[in-house]
């Protein structure tokens, strides 16, 4: 942010007294009449001086002799050295690099996670984890962020980044079955855990969430967890679904109908997954246990900032000093002319 600003401001205080002084002091001794009303010259009769006229030079010599005071002015503003900066600020960060890994599978249907809506209104879990994770994205603007999809199989669907820009433009073209209607858990980790691999960051963390159990993929989820943890990768689990049977809309002979199944979300190895890598588990039955746990997510893993704030400045007293300088060498050069004054 740019701001124009005297470094001396006491300096040009007592600068601007002295001009003050000056005005009522010296300016009505040039532009007005002598205070004794006695002239400076003495004659024996001033007739002669009567047949002359007044001088077309009188004004002028008035402005020039008040134009000191300009250069007065224009010195004070100099002495107070005015001065232009431009604010900076440097961030220092230890960050975090973390993947999200959503499950995208069939049973992200389930129309359980608002279940204070009527039926009708509903979203799917997808679409709730969507806009969940988009506010946990916005929250961490200073963190490399990357998103891995998983269903039967799994894949990078955006790579690390600082552009959360674009990872949330991902985020929101996310389909239920775009990776399968299975789950495969352990290649998820895998996956996500190979984008990490490289990466110089504090600390590197996996989110997956899911609602299923893993029943697809070639890396079992426990043995894609000893993975992770020798390269130094912490793993949130976070299990999403009401407990017992969740709604889905299925196509009937009468049209749409709500159909009831169970929720079979293995808690037990993801708990094991979260423990191999000193992350942790999570469950969230609705909404609100959605945000919550994303929310206690974000607070375990924070990133360091250190914020260095320093002003540049241009130094801009010659805009004041060069104009003074000229004023006074125009005045010392007209003075020699027929502004000249008679010596008393």
């Amino acid at each position: 942010m740019s701001s124009l600003s005297f470094h001396s401001p006491y300096v040009m205080l007592a600068a601007a007294l002295l001009f003050v002084g000056w005005v009522v002091w010296y300016l009505p001794k040039v532009i007005g009449k002598r205070s004794d009303g006695r002239s400076a010259f003495r004659f024996p009769s001033i007739a002669p001086f009567q047949e002359i006229g007044r001088g077309q030079a009188v004004l002028p010599f008035r402005l020039l002799q008040a134009s000191r005071g300009l250069v007065l002015l224009l010195l004070v503003l100099a002495i107070g050295r005015p001065q232009s900066g431009k604010e900076h600020t440097k961030i220092n960060t230890e960050g975090i690099d973390i993947i999200l890994a959503v499950d995208t599978s069939g049973s992200m249907e389930a129309l359980d996670l608002d279940a204070e809506r009527p039926l009708a209104k509903r979203r799917n879990r997808l679409a709730i984890v969507k806009d969940v994770v988009q506010d946990f994205v916005e929250a961490r603007p200073n963190d490399q962020m990357g998103l891995v999809v998983f269903g039967s199989q799994a894949y990078t669907q955006c790579p690390m980044t600082l552009d959360h820009g674009i990872l949330s433009g991902f985020i929101e073209r996310l389909e239920i079955g775009m990776a399968g209607d299975g789950t495969a858990i352990g290649n998820a980790i895998g996956r996500a855990s190979k984008r990490l691999e490289d990466s110089n960051a504090k600390s590197k963390v996996i989110v997956l969430l899911t609602d299923g159990r893993s029943n697809a993929g070639k890396l079992s989820p426990i043995k894609a967890a000893e993975v992770a943890q020798s390269l130094g990768i912490k793993v949130y689990t976070v299990g999403a679904g009401a407990k017992g049977k969740a709604p889905f809309l299925r196509q009937g002979l009468f049209g749409v109908q709500p159909v009831y199944q169970d929720v079979d979300i293995d808690e037990e190895t993801l708990t094991k997954i979260a423990t191999i890598t000193d992350g942790a588990y999570f469950r969230a039955e609705d909404i609100e246990g959605l945000r919550k746990v994303y929310s206690q997510i974000d607070a375990l893993e924070r990133t360091e900032i250190e914020s260095l704030g320093y002003l540049e400045y241009n130094e801009h007293f010659y805009w004041f000093l060069v104009p003074a300088i000229m004023l006074l060498l125009i005045e010392r050069l007209l003075m020699t002319t027929r502004f000249r004054r008679v010596p008393l």
